[in-house]
């Protein structure tokens, strides 16, 4: 089994944008289309959120692929502070965002999902498409934080390490991944 990752491109928004349900913008759908030429792959998986499922709905069409939505690869619920800009919040709670940023599991954004809910749904999800397709490689399409907490887990590092874990806009992330109940 093959599973590789890849963040949705950009959406021309500057904030935490979270579960925000936003558009790729033009450059997003050409930093996409560029990422994954030349890959090959049997299925593909995403996240249910447009920024994802609108690409994987274009890529599977166009080559042919078994396409499913995966709602549990939705991006961290950032509470009271999705869809404020970063500059914003460093204005109204410093303390809080140097918080987040130094340890994002003891300290979330106020109101936001608890990252043991978040690290249980979105790999359960991986586990599901692990489970489901043993033998194949698959294309998973989803968020940054989605990625952050699935490689921590599959590279044994602390969740608090997930603000030192770089993925950029159309990033690909090939992953080792042992389900849970393998």
């Amino acid at each position: 089994m093959s599973i590789t990752l890849l963040r949705h491109g950009d959406t021309g928004q500057r904030s935490y944008r979270g579960q925000l349900d936003d558009p790729l913008s033009e450059l997003g759908w050409q930093q996409l289309r560029q990422a994954v030429q030349g890959g090959r792959w049997d299925r593909v998986v995403s996240s249910s959120m447009r920024r994802c499922a609108e690409f994987a709905t274009e890529l599977s069409a166009r080559r042919q692929l078994p396409l499913r939505l995966e709602p549990g690869l939705m991006e961290y619920h950032f509470g009271d502070w999705q869809g404020v800009p970063i500059e914003t919040i460093a204005e109204q709670d410093p303390k809080g965002l140097e918080a987040f940023w130094a340890d994002p599991v003891r300290h979330p954004p106020p109101g936001a999902e608890t990252f043991e809910a978040f690290h249980q749904r979105a790999s359960l999800a991986l586990d599901r498409i692990a489970q489901e397709h043993p033998s194949e490689s698959v294309l998973v399409i989803t968020h940054g934080g989605v990625i952050r907490i699935l490689r921590c887990q599959a590279e044994g590092r602390s969740f608090g390490e997930m603000a030192n874990t770089e993925v950029h806009h159309a990033s690909l992330h090939p992953l080792s991944w042992m389900p849970a109940t393998a």
